[in-house]
């Protein structure tokens, strides 16, 4: 997946914006997603997504597949928020019991809404941190904390790790094609064994890769810093300009009105 993320970043209809105006524009909505109301922030995420597909032209195939796989870890913690031990206090409200016995177990109201505050709240960062993702590439952001002022050798941790995970999925790729063609094997116990092999071959062969790419920088004249491209300003145009700050405004003119209503 994150080779699809690489060829959208690059290949998306807001590529030539500029990465600044992106990352501000990004870091604002998420300020706002994090601050608002749970129906604005319903609001934010539909709006950052009609950015993503209608603006930057993202399949939503690719955008609904990543933001789905994004909220099973919600998901994970909706127990967590949902389900208390024990016997409810008298008079809660929306008590649903789950069971009796051997634990009992029930549901209120209160952790209901807590669940969806939450659900409405992490959906709305998410959707800021894709608009991001899939229209700026990584090289570009890097660029932008470099002007930001961000210390050399966070940057340069930044790029081997990136180029790290591309190493990771490829090594994982080839074994799990080498699995298939050799036909794997079959019962519980000998895929827990072909699993753990996996694991040490999958490290094994990531490490090989990576002394390679290190190697690869050393004959290619490193000299313990990595000389980034200077950062180059890009005009935005008008209308996206114009869209972005009619949307920041409203939502907050909106988040006004509901403070003052409650």
């Amino acid at each position: 997946m994150i080779r699809r993320i690489d060829v959208l970043s690059y290949n998306n209809a807001l590529r030539q914006l500029s990465p600044l105006w992106k990352s501000t524009f990004a870091a604002l909505m998420f300020l706002l997603s994090y601050t608002v109301h749970p129906v604005l922030q319903i609001v934010i995420t539909l709006w950052m997504m009609s950015w993503c597909i209608f603006h930057a032209k993202i399949p939503f195939r690719a955008y609904g597949l990543l933001f789905g796989t994004a909220l099973l870890f919600y998901a994970l913690s909706v127990p967590a928020l949902l389900v208390e031990f024990g016997r409810p206090a008298a008079g809660d409200a929306g008590v649903f019991r789950i069971s009796e016995s051997p634990i009992p177990m029930y549901i209120t109201a209160a952790g209901v809404q807590q669940a969806g505050e939450l659900l409405a709240r992490v959906a709305a960062c998410i959707s800021c941190f894709f608009f991001l993702m899939f229209t700026t590439p990584f090289s570009e952001l890097l660029q932008v904390l470099r002007r930001l002022r961000m210390p050399q050798i966070v940057l340069e941790l930044m790029l081997i790790m990136y180029r790290f995970l591309f190493l990771l999925t490829d090594a994982a790729h080839g074994l799990m094609l080498a699995r298939r063609l050799r036909g794997g094997r079959r019962g519980y116990k000998a895929r827990l064994r072909e699993t753990a092999a996996m694991a040490g071959a999958l490290f094994g062969n990531t490490m090989h890769r990576y002394y390679g790419l290190s190697h690869g920088l050393l004959t290619r004249g490193f000299t313990g810093e990595i000389i980034l491209p200077p950062y180059a300003a890009r005009p935005v145009p008008r209308r996206y300009t114009a869209r972005a700050y009619a949307g920041i405004a409203v939502l907050l003119l909106a988040q006004l009105w509901l403070r003052l209503r409650a």
